[in-house]
């Protein structure tokens, strides 16, 4: 398909419909982990893990997803990958053991990470360079509707047949997943005159890893730094809302318009990057978010709480598909799979270490210093991104 013919419109449903229903089985199946961990026993710490296994299995198998894709190809990952996770959320449903369960948890995160990789790395070949912010945009933007949605759907679900239920609308959207994987089309290159791929064997990790070091210790960084301001922000909110004395209804309502916000403005966002250059959303998201982060602990209500988050959403939503997008930009032709796979691992090193540093802050300090580092951190990524974008250049959009 030739860069000038590309519409996105064209392949929305291959290529978007998976990754809709995917966030969707997951949205429906993640308000309840730690419900169904002490429905078999466990402590409130204990189910609280559980929940954090799901990070820690993607965490530990971005390496092994880039060896699936290297080796079947993004198509079959992708169906791979969704029927792994399906097999996953039956096994979490229906054992009686706790750690059965907690082998389920952490087969859900691998199949996350498999399925993260193989869809960068395809829309990576699927989009030509300048609509590829676009495209990534569009692709983080679906997948936060199936998030937003799949909560809606499990509710429904668990109201006529318990917490199963919730399991079963996961499993039963993977399993489309899986058939809608299966027709995605195959793709050629899109520009012509990119030298074509070497017939030696694929570089090595060592070697992918020494060829572009300089990338992983600049952007890389950035990256690991955004990751972990977008990731803490998911316990701020509530958090703060309960440092307030809000109610949980009050709580789900801020969060639940601060991720509305977010969806409305992830391809206006991806737009500009195309047209303007990566810097142009890069920046301003993690100074709003830095900002916004700042000045959460000043919030004593409500209204001004939700403004906050309302702020927060924002920056996070017009970053959606900034570390696709920077991913795919610097990924060589051979060996994309490595490259993208030890990017995804810097990422989810920052998604990990950000609440983490949250907890830690709020125990020896304050909930507040916390929030405020995490404001700082935020900050941090936005000069490292401004420091290095315009050094290595905004490849995709054909910036300097």
């Amino acid at each position: 398909m030739p860069a000038e013919s590309f519409n996105l419109r064209r392949i929305a449903v291959a290529v978007f419909g998976p990754t809709l229903l995917f966030g969707l089985g997951e949205g429906a199946i993640l308000p309840i982990v730690a419900l169904s961990a002490r429905e078999l026993g466990a402590s409130v710490p204990t189910a609280a893990l559980m929940v954090t296994l799901i990070g820690i299995g993607s965490l530990l198998s971005n390496i092994p997803a880039s060896m699936l894709t290297l080796a079947r190809g993004e198509r079959w990952a992708l169906v791979a990958a969704s029927l792994w996770c399906a097999l996953a959320m039956a096994l979490c449903a229906w054992t009686q053991q706790l750690w059965l369960f907690a082998v389920g948890c952490l087969l859900i995160g691998a199949a996350q990470a498999v399925f993260s990789l193989a869809r960068q790395s395809y829309l990576t070949d699927a989009a030509p360079p300048h609509y590829r912010a676009r495209a990534m945009s569009t692709l983080g933007g679906v997948m936060r509707i199936g998030l937003f949605i799949g909560p809606f759907a499990g509710a429904a679900a668990i109201h006529r047949f318990g917490l199963a239920g919730a399991y079963g609308v996961g499993i039963a959207v993977l399993l489309v997943s899986a058939l809608l994987s299966a027709r995605l089309p195959d793709l050629e290159a899109h520009d012509p005159s990119a030298p074509a791929p070497p017939t030696a064997p694929d570089s090595t990790w060592l070697a992918t890893l020494r060829d572009h070091a300089r990338v992983f210790a600049a952007l890389g960084v950035g990256v690991l730094l955004v990751s972990a301001v977008r990731s803490s922000r998911q316990a701020v909110i509530p958090l703060w809302a309960d440092h307030l004395g809000l109610q949980a209804s009050v709580t789900s309502l801020i969060y639940g318009l601060a991720a509305g916000l977010e969806m409305l403005v992830f391809y206006p966002a991806g737009h500009l990057m195309d047209r303007k250059g990566r810097l142009w959303v890069a920046l301003p998201s993690m100074l709003i978010m830095g900002v916004a982060l700042l000045l959460t602990p000043l919030s004593t209500g409500p209204a001004s709480l939700l403004l906050a988050a309302a702020v927060i959403g924002f920056g996070n939503g017009i970053s959606s598909g900034l570390i696709m997008t920077l991913g795919a930009d610097h990924a060589p032709r051979t060996g994309r799979a490595r490259f993208l796979g030890l990017w995804r691992l810097m990422a989810d090193i920052g998604a990990a270490g950000g609440p983490a540093l949250l907890s830690l802050l709020a125990a020896v300090l304050s909930l507040a210093s916390g929030i405020a580092a995490t404001g700082l951190i935020g900050i941090a990524a936005a000069w490292q991104l401004a420091r290095w974008i315009p050094r290595f250049g905004d490849r995709g959009s054909g910036r300097p």
